[in-house]
């Protein structure tokens, strides 16, 4: 299991929300690079990046930002929001992105998806972001009508082979993953699942290990200090010697 440390752009500074509530934000740094370079000195080994800008508007709006992380992570970095088109995939892979993610545009454009499967493979992740078990768009202000189960396996159907699934109502709010969806998740999709959404603590990390996830997302427990980075790696190490 993978940790991704997780930078939230918004006006260019590093962010969390809480819920997806853009009217909730606490500013970490109006320098994101600076924790990009901070999480690969704890032994990050993939970052995951979200235009929160973009993930609003679907226009790209932090890219100035988004090359200087790419040059402080010296690690994989995945990115989403607002990626509507495969000439803005294009865009970030020449920019040095490892993986894409597709969110709402996956949603109301499935062939998109086909499309940018057949064209940069497992580089193309979709990101599905439930609020009561349904899928929602739009920078998560507004919920569809697909269950997220049901869309998932339409993903995998279609190629993708890895979802990041995050339950908006846990998300950066520190209560604990949803551990029951994540589960669920894992064992109904024969994709990766990387889970997102109310880490609090390594004993969090723990948790989400058992349910069988490939990996799990984690911002405001690193920006608040609840979460030690280098030691939920080693526990992760230990855990797989384990089993």
């Amino acid at each position: 299991m993978i940790i991704y440390p997780a930078i939230d752009l918004l006006d260019g500074k590093c962010v969390r929300l809480s819920q997806g509530n853009y009217d909730i934000v606490t500013i970490y740094s109006k320098n994101p690079d600076e924790f990009a370079a901070l999480w690969n000195s704890k032994g990050a080994k993939f970052m995951h990046v979200v235009d929160l800008n973009g993930a609003r508007t679907g226009r790209p709006e932090n890219d100035g930002v988004l090359k200087k992380i790419v040059k402080s992570a010296g690690v994989p970095i995945q990115v989403g929001g607002g990626i509507r088109s495969i000439g803005r995939i294009s865009e970030l892979m020449d920019m040095g992105i490892n993986r894409v993610i597709l969110g709402t545009g996956a949603v109301r454009d499935p062939e998109f998806v086909t499309a940018a499967v057949a064209k940069f493979g497992d580089r193309i992740v979709v990101g599905i972001d439930a609020r009561d078990g349904y899928v929602a768009v739009d920078g998560w202000e507004k919920k569809s009508n697909r269950r997220a189960v049901e869309f998932a396996r339409d993903m995998e159907n279609i190629g993708v082979s890895t979802i990041i699934y995050t339950d908006i109502a846990r998300d950066g709010m520190l209560t604990g993953p949803n551990l029951a969806a994540m589960k669920t998740m894992a064992d109904s999709v024969g994709c990766d699942v990387i889970a997102s959404g109310g880490v609090s603590c390594i004993e969090d990390i723990a948790a989400l290990y058992k349910t069988g996830v490939a990996g799990v997302i984690t911002g405001k427990a690193l920006y608040e200090k609840r979460l030690d980075l280098a030691k939920a790696n080693n526990m992760i190490e230990r855990l797989a010697e384990e089993s």
